[in-house]
């Protein structure tokens, strides 16, 4: 919508405001946006400057002189709590909790702008950080997803930033995982070679696609868990790269996606099997999240040259919900001896 526009007002509209009458007209801008528009003078009606709440009469003549403008979302400084795992002057190593974006997207809306997220405690907490993200992801050189919790390494300045991204790049910063797949993994290990792309039907997925870029990950058996709630196994997953999804979708396709990965085939909600025909009332777990951990970082620190080890165990949610399933599996193969005997 770059050309100036002008529409007349029909009688029928009288009595609306006018953003909801332009916005109906303006089928390809939001409400929000032409909110927008009107407060920057870019809106006339009669030939003058009106404001969004204004009620038309019907007969009146608009002018639109240009586009919407919003301002570049810029992250700010909140008071959010933060583990901070490891600090120096260059760099800090914090264990985000699940449910918190790393950063604003920049998609989101005037209402939502960068709130709530990992960069602002960060700003809160450190102050200054390195600009080569931009103002929307300050020192920011690697991402977690929302659903999952663990370590994110941050770079204070340009320099420490520019340093991590090159070994990030290398491989040579080493990032592993822990996860509870749904189903047994009969091996004790292996490694999944699937290179990934975005899915063009449904863009919030990512699959494994031929053509699309490379991802290495190692995974090796933990535990596995017979369960009245299924089969599962704790799996460590090590990975080369750093692809959005990556443990997510390999997991997924060798047939055990993570437990509360819904967008990947995991159940949200995990139900005992009955006993009997008479027990219709089964246990259910909700978990509320993906059951995905970043437990560990390990690289030399990009300046001091000090190995850095770095680890985070599982958050008290994960804990309790695998201690849960350590028990059940506990009575069932002790139920099993029984009938046994």
């Amino acid at each position: 919508m770059s050309e100036r526009r002008i529409l007349d007002v029909p009688a029928d509209a009288a009595g609306q405001r006018l953003d909801v009458f332009l916005t109906a007209q303006l089928e390809t801008v939001s409400r929000s946006r032409v909110q927008m528009l009107v407060g920057q003078g870019d809106v006339l009606v009669g030939g003058e400057s009106a404001q969004a709440r204004l009620k038309l009469r019907g007969g009146e003549r608009i002018e639109i002189l240009g586009d919407p403008h919003p301002a570049p979302l810029k992250a700010v400084p909140e008071a959010i709590p933060l583990h901070v795992v490891y600090e120096d002057a260059d760099l800090a190593v914090v264990n985000k909790p699940a449910g918190m974006m790393v950063h604003a997207g920049s998609g989101q809306t005037e209402g939502a702008r960068s709130r709530g997220t990992l960069v602002n405690a960060l700003l809160h907490r450190f102050n200054k950080l390195s600009s080569t993200g931009g103002e929307l992801r300050p020192g920011i050189v690697h991402r977690l997803d929302k659903a999952t919790s663990g370590l994110i390494v941050v770079a204070k300045n340009d320099r420490t930033h520019a340093a991590l991204g090159a070994m990030f790049a290398g491989r040579q910063i080493q990032k592993t995982y822990v996860a509870l797949v749904h189903g047994t993994i009969e091996r004790g290990e292996g490694t999944i070679r699937a290179a990934l792309s975005r899915d063009p039907v449904r863009r919030t997925r990512m699959k494994t696609n031929e053509s699309g870029r490379s991802a290495v990950s190692h995974y090796e058996v933990l535990e596995r868990l017979a369960t009245p709630f299924g089969r599962f196994t704790l799996v460590r997953v090590r990975i080369e790269t750093g692809r959005t999804h990556q443990i997510r979708v390999h997991m997924a396709s060798i047939g055990h996606p993570v437990v509360g990965d819904t967008l990947y085939g995991g159940a949200g909600q995990l139900a005992a099997q009955a006993k009997s025909a008479s027990n219709r009332e089964l246990e259910r777990i909700r978990l509320g999240r993906n059951f995905l951990h970043a437990a560990r970082l390990e690289f030399t620190h990009p300046l001091s040259a000090k190995p850095l080890v770095l680890e985070a165990p599982l958050p008290e949610e994960l804990a309790r919900l695998l201690a849960r399933l350590e028990g059940a599996a506990s009575e069932e193969a002790s139920h099993g001896k029984r009938l046994k005997a």
